[in-house]
């Protein structure tokens, strides 16, 4: 399974009112070349080339749920699949959430799944937000 890895600067960004977490269009991207949990834009991030089914920008996310109770937030999000077509993906490590509603697109988030891989034609990557636990909570 991937590690979750959250960018330094997201936490300021909440704070400063640059995420709505209930209206927002958050994506997923791929990468490979190694974030750092430094980085803050999207900009920062050099993406894996466009095509054989993988989009720029990478995938928009569905939001199941970005509610409160009793004093906890929790954002539960639909899981995402990229599916190679037409031949492979360029070889990429890290998948990063990233708010594409934000001002510059701020960086949310990465999973390190070890090691770089090739997704080869007809092949799934299935991103998993943890649906049970949430991708997020903010106590």
């Amino acid at each position: 399974m991937a590690t979750f890895v959250k960018f330094n600067s997201f936490v300021e960004a909440v704070m400063k009112e640059k995420h709505n977490f209930g209206t927002d269009t958050l994506k997923v991207m791929l990468t490979n070349t190694s974030p750092s949990p430094s980085n803050a834009v999207k900009a920062d991030i050099t993406e894996i080339a466009a095509g054989n089914g993988y989009p720029a920008g990478g995938l928009a996310i569905t939001t199941t749920s970005a509610v409160q109770t009793s004093g906890v937030f929790k954002l539960v999000l639909v899981d995402s699949t990229f599916m190679a077509s037409g031949g492979s993906f360029a070889a990429a490590r890290w998948a990063v959430v990233y708010n594409d509603s934000a001002p510059s697109k701020e960086l949310i988030s990465y999973f390190d799944y070890g090691s770089s891989f090739t997704l080869p034609d007809g092949e799934p990557l299935v991103v998993d937000y943890n649906e049970s636990a949430g991708f997020f909570t903010l106590a």
